[in-house]
């Protein structure tokens, strides 16, 4: 085949495709399997690559926008070689949710906030409330994934739905002192408000929190997650799984109330000025 001819089939090639993506079959008829190689096997690309990519693209247009197809333009690749790295759309979203999350444990990103060096369960919990706000404000529009992605275990509650993660927190309380039951109570209030705070504060900076992706999850995930590597989370699966839905709503609205009452008390006796609740 002379160059000229080359080039002219590549030129068809084009055509017969999109404007963005070439087809790696036609590429193979055509120029053969070296070249459709390069197009499915990109040198350079890896998960961590691929994961990094998603969360920007998500932080620039939208989780609504993200497809495989436009993530593999926006990194030059083919849509078909993501997948040699991320199976499909769900792992590809666990894996953007299990990116911004690990950020707490990393002590050299410049953000000071660090879980993984604390002075006790009182400061692993402020130091874990101001680290998920700042991942909430760095990354308003993949907040509402994290808060509502399903994780591997069902009844790990978001926003805090990293195994690692919970791992750490009921490992934390457990060791200052905190039996399974009060350190599970204690991680559905914790959670329960980091969930409606920060679900509003980003709400509120133009964030989309409604869900959009599969509501049950990667059922494979959860099978082949190996709870031997999460043993308090393996030791509080049956208090965990249990509904306290109604008695939390009560309680809290208690607390509310409780709050409300102080704050009228200290209207009264300052003459109408009060702080914040």
């Amino acid at each position: 085949m002379s160059d000229q001819t080359r080039d002219q089939t590549r030129d068809q090639t084009r055509d017969q495709t999109s404007d963005d993506v070439r087809d790696p079959d036609l590429v193979a008829v055509q120029e053969g399997p070296e070249a459709a190689s390069e197009l499915i096997r990109p040198a350079g690309l890896d998960r961590d690559k691929i994961l990094q990519a998603a969360v920007d693209f998500i932080d620039e247009e939208g989780l609504a926008a993200l497809t495989m197809r436009r993530l593999g333009s926006t990194l030059g690749v083919e849509a078909m070689a993501l997948y040699r790295y991320v199976p499909g759309r769900e792992d590809l979203l666990d894996g953007v949710v299990d990116r911004v999350v690990e950020t707490l444990w990393d002590d050299e990103d410049g953000d000071d906030v660090y879980i993984g060096d604390h002075s006790g369960w009182q400061d692993y919990l402020v130091r874990l409330a101001h680290g998920m706000r700042r991942i909430a404000l760095a990354h308003p529009a993949v907040f509402p994934l994290v808060a509502s992605r399903p994780p591997a275990a069902p009844w790990v509650r978001p926003p805090l739905r990293s195994l690692r993660l919970v791992e750490s927190f009921l490992g934390t309380l457990h060791d200052g002192g905190f039996p399974d039951q009060a350190a599970v109570a204690a991680y559905r209030a914790y959670s329960s408000f980091l969930l409606g705070h920060l679900l509003l504060e980003v709400t509120q900076i133009g964030a989309q929190v409604s869900l959009l992706d599969q509501p049950e999850g990667d059922p494979q995930a959860q099978e082949e997650t190996d709870f031997a590597e999460y043993p308090n989370l393996a030791r509080t699966e049956p208090l965990l799984g249990q509904d306290k839905s109604a008695a939390e709503f009560e309680e809290s609205l208690e607390n509310l109330l409780d709050r409300l009452d102080r704050l009228l008390h200290e209207a009264k006796n300052s003459g109408g000025d009060v702080g914040d609740l």
